[in-house]
């Protein structure tokens, strides 16, 4: 689904790349509220960016490595690159979405976010890390998803592509990568046990 998304998206999009009547309207709320507040879209954008997510992800692989898991922790640390690899190569040339000087569509901010958090969901047994991880990153983009529109960095279709394209793509990763190392009976619902 995430994948159909993604891939529809650019449909609804002007032949300029400029914005769509979706991203207009969703938009238009966040100035009228905020854009006379401009430093709160600077520190609603921090979720997003690498300075925060890689300190992140290595806590991540590192959690793993020290419960003695080491191919998750080897998957966490893969996995959420490879799909900002991949977004930042083939989806957004394919797309080629212009904003300003840069290609927008997905955005790479929301990828990297996105997929980092949806790999940790993924592979962590506890549905209670899950829903944490869950919260805690619906709460992280929605504030950056409000700093990029605020600050004219992304679109919210170039915020809705990225999530859609990083949940697509971790859960396709994750997959093919738990399956030739051996774990595909992991699955997403947790038995009773795991709770």
């Amino acid at each position: 689904m995430g994948g159909a998304v993604a891939g529809l998206l650019p449909a609804t999009f002007p032949p300029d790349g400029g914005p769509t009547a979706l991203d207009r309207a969703l938009a238009a709320p966040i100035h009228s509220a905020l854009d006379s507040r401009p430093g709160i879209y600077q520190a609603l954008v921090i979720p997003s960016n690498a300075y925060i997510l890689l300190p992140l992800l290595l806590l991540a692989c590192t959690w793993f490595g020290y419960r003695g898991d080491w191919r998750r922790a080897a998957i966490m640390l893969v996995v959420p690159e490879l799909a900002l690899g991949l977004n930042t190569w083939l989806w957004k040339p394919l797309w080629n979405r212009q904003l300003h000087d840069y290609l927008a569509y997905p955005s790479g901010h929301t990828v990297h976010l996105i997929a980092i958090a949806t790999a940790f969901i993924v592979l962590v047994d506890s549905m209670r890390a899950r829903i944490t991880a869950l919260v805690v990153a619906v709460a992280a983009q929605c504030a950056a998803a409000i700093g990029m529109i605020g600050l004219d960095y992304h679109l919210p279709t170039d915020i809705l592509g990225g999530v859609a394209a990083a949940v697509a793509m971790v859960l396709a990763l994750c997959s093919a990568a738990l399956s030739l190392t051996g774990g595909a009976r992991q699955t997403l619902v947790p038995t009773k046990e795991r709770w």
